[in-house]
């Protein structure tokens, strides 16, 4: 019988990795990942961390045999699933052990599944290929999956469509159709990173859930620490493509052995706020009352959504206020109105007292140069085919500025920011993702504002990179004077980095007030609830070592 057949040992590690090598295809590629090597056992729970780039994810998709020909190919060494290499494996072996005993879950769920196929078809899609069972037996069993993963009315879910659901709801599908044919091996790449603080506890748990049900081996890629204490019983930790560290979790959290793994983990901000002095400044935005409704229609029924309701809250010059919630809960409509991207429903927005809520054409315009943002996705914020220089002079030549000024302006932000003036020549892809970020923060400063509005500007970042990019924030509001309004769903980073703190839920504000205040002893039921949900949140990364439960 061949070994893929054999009844797996269940002491015997799932997955093997032994001294893997993948290079860039071509006669002169070079190595992206070198000399890796690690084991998982049945039951286990192993986490690889490393900053973008450190070969995390091109590890995993050598295991799961998807790595892009055209580009990326295994070189050297083994990985063996349940004692079978699948890098000997033949295109028609790679498909059977695909789902059969081993799965993955991809950071992004919705590029993961068919925008116009129902979900359900998706899934059964998957016993099509791997089972011999009739329609009538696959659906009952994707009807069961999906109640495995508590998606609330699994025929409804069954025969609803990617967008119709949530972000937390289309994970649970991806791992509902990912742990449906219960294989030995499940590969989760990032799966929480762009869920808020309670969707990826839930997240998490039901993964914990169906593991120890199945006894799963898991190999989770990760940035984020607190998933790291939360989840991990051992730890890989990868750097330019080699592994530098393999421990317990406990160990690598609280007694790093190596320099870089010290960097990783001091760089994760504490859920404890460092003290600050209140801030005395001038009121920069002062919003009140400010609602937004939106109108859906369902058929020919009209139905009314209240995105924010009766919002206030006020900014004064170099402070920076968080605005913190789960997903839904209406922080960017809040954004978004201020930055006058949304129209506001009722309220009024005021900068330095000016009423800007009803701003019309030339007086509109006039007023974007005050209020300026930092999206989420830097790689989407820049255009891919104009150089730097030119995207950060744009917005002060619309304004009329003289060119000379506005090349000198550049290099004063371009220094600021911490970039040498050669980045002005190159094009966004030859930069990494936290100096695209750094791009972006630059060129919203081009234009002075009194306000800058930075939604998730740090969500996708490593946490090294993520580290210098709120340093970079919190020297750029002192320097400046700016005020900033800063929405973030990661607690952590509203920490280090926020005066004041506003947390929204269903479109309400709950709770605000200083943020050591709101994060150390909250009044409202629902901050407790994030709190609880903040995964490590027993952990004080900085100190290397657990601090005391509450």
């Amino acid at each position: 019988m061949p070994a893929a057949q054999a009844a797996p040992d269940n002491r015997a590690p799932v997955l093997q990795v032994r001294d893997l090598v993948v290079r860039t295809a071509g006669a002169h590629g070079r190595e992206v990942v070198r000399g890796v090597g690690f084991d998982i056992r049945p039951g286990e729970t192993l986490c690889i961390v490393g900053e973008s780039g450190s070969g995390k994810s091109v590890s995993s998709f050598a295991i799961m045999g998807l790595l892009p020909p055209d580009s990326l190919r295994a070189a050297g060494g083994s990985i063996l699933v349940d004692g079978e290499d699948v890098l000997q494996a033949s295109p028609a072996r790679l498909r059977q052990l695909r789902a059969t005993r081993m799965a993955m879950v991809f950071q992004e769920p919705m590029t993961a599944l068919s925008p116009v196929e129902p979900v359900g078809r998706q899934i059964d899609e998957v016993l099509c290929i791997h089972t011999r069972l009739d329609r009538a037996a696959r659906r009952a069993r994707v009807l069961e999956m999906l109640a495995a993963v508590h998606l609330p009315d699994p025929e409804r879910i069954y025969a609803s469509y990617p967008h119709q659901l949530s972000g937390g709801q289309r994970q649970r599908v991806v791992i509902c159709m990912a742990l449906i044919l219960q294989p030995r091996l499940l590969i989760a790449d990032e799966p929480t990173t762009a869920l808020d603080v309670t969707t990826q506890k839930q997240i998490l748990a039901l993964i914990r859930e169906l593991q120890v049900k199945h006894n799963t081996a898991v190999l989770f890629i990760t940035h984020d620490f607190g998933v790291v204490a939360e989840i991990a019983d051992r730890v890989v930790v990868m750097h330019r493509g080699s592994v530098v560290e393999t421990g317990a979790r406990e160990d690598i959290l609280a007694r790093p052995a190596q320099p870089y793994t010290r960097m990783l983990v001091s760089s994760v901000p504490s859920l404890v706020p460092e003290p600050r002095p209140p801030k005395t400044a001038d009121v920069v935005l002062d919003v009140e009352g400010v609602a937004k409704t939106y109108e859906t229609r369902q058929g020919l029924r009209r139905r009314a959504v209240a995105a924010a309701v009766d919002i206030h809250l006020r900014i004064r010059r170099g402070e920076i206020l968080g605005v913190v919630g789960e997903s839904g809960s209406g922080k960017s409509t809040v954004a978004r109105c201020v930055a006058r991207l949304h129209e506001p429903s009722a309220g009024a927005i005021r900068v330095h007292g000016e009423d800007i809520t009803h701003k019309r054409g030339e007086a509109l315009r006039r007023m974007r140069r005050r209020v300026q943002m930092v999206f989420q996705d830097p790689y989407r914020s820049l255009n891919p085919r104009v150089r730097i220089g030119e995207s950060l002079i744009e917005g002060m030549s619309n304004y009329g500025e003289d060119e000379k000024r506005a090349l000198h302006r550049v290099r004063e932000l371009l220094a600021l920011v911490g970039l040498d003036d050669d980045a002005m020549a190159r094009y966004p892809h030859q930069f990494s993702g936290g100096q695209r970020q750094r791009i972006c923060i630059a060129r919203a400063l081009a234009l002075e504002p009194d306000i800058l509005i930075a939604d998730e500007a740090v969500s996708a970042l490593d946490v090294s990179v993520q580290a210098q990019v709120l340093a970079l924030l919190d020297e750029v509001r002192a320097r400046t004077g700016v005020a900033v309004l800063f929405v973030t769903h990661d607690l952590r980073v509203a920490a280090q980095i926020c005066d004041s703190i506003v947390v929204m839920q269903k479109g309400h504000i709950v709770e605000s007030g200083r943020a050591l205040d709101v994060l150390t002893a909250p009044n409202a039921a629902y901050t407790r609830t994030l709190l609880d949900a903040a995964p490590g949140r027993h952990w004080d990364f900085r100190h290397f070592r657990p601090a005391p439960a509450a």
